[in-house]
């Protein structure tokens, strides 16, 4: 398998003159939705796709939950979910609350095992 990729070209507005580079961009070959997953997956076990299908959604649910509970989420073979407040700064640490929370991401870090498949991935520049 390789990633298809094409040359972007950007332009560094903070040097003068102002001079455009190009960068490597990685090209779609489309999407994998939820009902796709859950056919692969039951092709490759002995479970049923609507089994599969449920699976994904509970999964996905138990895992929202979980960080919406302050925990860390560690799945061994795919990664590491977290919880990230953006807010605001105040003057001191007993100036901050909730109003200083203006919301929340979730960080995600791949699993080793993962990093070495992504690692392993050829690529070929599209003409």
């Amino acid at each position: 398998m390789s990633v298809q990729f094409k040359m972007i070209p950007k332009k560094n507005s903070l040097v003068s003159p102002p001079e455009v580079n190009y960068y490597p961009c990685a090209v779609s070959k489309g999407e994998v939705n939820l009902d796709n997953l859950a056919k692969i997956i039951s092709s490759r076990c002995t479970i049923s796709r609507p089994d599969c299908y449920g699976v994904i959604m509970a999964l996905s649910q138990v895992i929202g939950e979980a960080l919406s509970d302050g925990k860390i989420v560690r799945l061994e073979s795919l990664g590491t979910f977290q919880l990230n407040l953006l807010g605001t700064p105040a003057a001191t640490a007993d100036a901050i609350g909730k109003s200083n929370i203006k919301g929340a991401k979730i960080n995600y870090k791949p699993s080793k095992d993962l990093k070495s498949k992504v690692n392993k991935i050829t690529y070929k520049r599209m003409r």
